[in-house]
């Protein structure tokens, strides 16, 4: 092979093997926690292996943009995954103050990983963008970053995308079929050479699927993490674990009905009133109640202007019932006479 006919030897595969089988014992250790020093001692020298690997890889110039899948050697192929399991083994490291900085060079590896499978044609996907987009920067001016569109995906977008889930779920349970069969033959040593190029193909192609997933994780959490920093909140939930921020409550007294609210506003001027409809109305809103977990509102609107909207509802709702009461007063007057049931003073 070339890689080993380029002076990198069996050295280079050594680092490979080394590099893997660390990330596969930190991936399915038994550890109860991925911050144990002795998790951790495996990713610094799983990544530390994969590294040197890596850097002889490019030096030996292995692997080139412009050439064809076939004109890879067998035995090289397996080279082709180095910046995947860089990625994978970048994800494992623990240091929350580095979450952002390692969330970034993971995706690097990633997508690395999705350009040089793209040019070999290994797979057909859609490349994610090179860089995780930042959030829309703040105008002064502007009230709603980044527009309505960027903040509420659209549903034919978000029915596509599930339908692309469901496609990538089933390839995946495909492959990892023809995967387990293939490896029985390439480990028992009876493969042949297309066997086990197949071997290697199938592999690249199961790293596919989670490179492209790890990706989509990986630009929902930057997200979370860049907003909390613009919220000046140091520590970040490790990889797979963000909570949602819920905004807090304001103090407010709680009515058992828009009347009683009525009453009490007068009394309490200083704090606003609220039905429990309207509670659970806003709860909901914030995704706090019912097991939903989006907060539902237009993008872009500010709590004050969300504010003067129930206002504004609730007025058109008052003014509906004063309306209605109004009415039902006229009919009643229509059909009782004038000191209809004052018994008090016959005659």
């Amino acid at each position: 092979s070339m890689a080993e006919g380029a002076g990198g030897g069996p050295r280079l595969a050594e680092l490979l093997a080394e590099g893997r089988r660390l990330w596969e014992e930190v991936e399915t250790g038994t550890e109860p926690s991925s911050g144990a020093p002795a998790v951790q001692d495996k990713v610094r020298q799983g990544l530390d292996a994969l590294q040197q690997a890596a850097a002889m890889v490019a030096q030996l110039d292995l692997f080139s943009e412009n050439e064809e899948l076939e004109e890879i050697a067998s035995a090289d192929l397996k080279y082709l995954l180095l910046p995947a399991l860089l990625g994978a083994l970048t994800l494992k490291q623990v240091d929350l103050s580095r979450r952002l900085e390692h969330l970034e060079s993971a995706r690097a590896h990633f997508w690395r990983f999705l350009k040089l499978c793209r040019s070999y044609r290994l797979g057909s996907f859609h490349l994610p963008p090179a860089a995780a987009s930042p959030p829309a920067e703040e105008d002064a001016g502007s009230p709603s970053p980044g527009g309505p569109a960027a903040a509420q995906p659209s549903l034919v977008a978000m029915a596509s995308s599930r339908q692309a889930k469901i496609e990538r779920y089933k390839q995946k349970k495909e492959l990892d079929n023809r995967l387990a069969s293939v490896r029985t033959f390439v480990e028992s040593g009876q493969a042949d050479e297309d066997q086990i190029r197949e071997f290697y193909i199938l592999q690249i192609q199961k790293w596919i699927n989670t490179s492209l997933e790890e990706i989509e994780s990986i630009d929902q959490e930057m997200v979370i993490l860049r907003s909390r920093g613009t919220a000046k909140q140091p520590s970040a939930p490790p990889h797979g674990t963000s909570r949602q921020v819920r905004a807090p409550l304001k103090p407010f007294i709680l009515t058992r009905d828009a009347a009683q609210a009525k009453v009490f506003g007068a009394g309490y001027p200083g704090l606003p009133t609220m039905t429990v409809d309207d509670w659970y109305e806003q709860r909901r809103r914030q995704g706090v109640v019912s097991g939903q977990s989006v907060p539902q509102r237009t993008p872009g609107i500010t709590d004050e202007e969300l504010q003067k909207q129930q206002q504004e509802k609730k007025e058109e709702e008052d003014d509906e019932e004063a309306l209605q009461k109004a009415r039902n007063w006229d009919d009643w007057k229509d059909t009782h006479p004038r000191g209809y049931g004052n018994r008090q003073n016959v005659g």
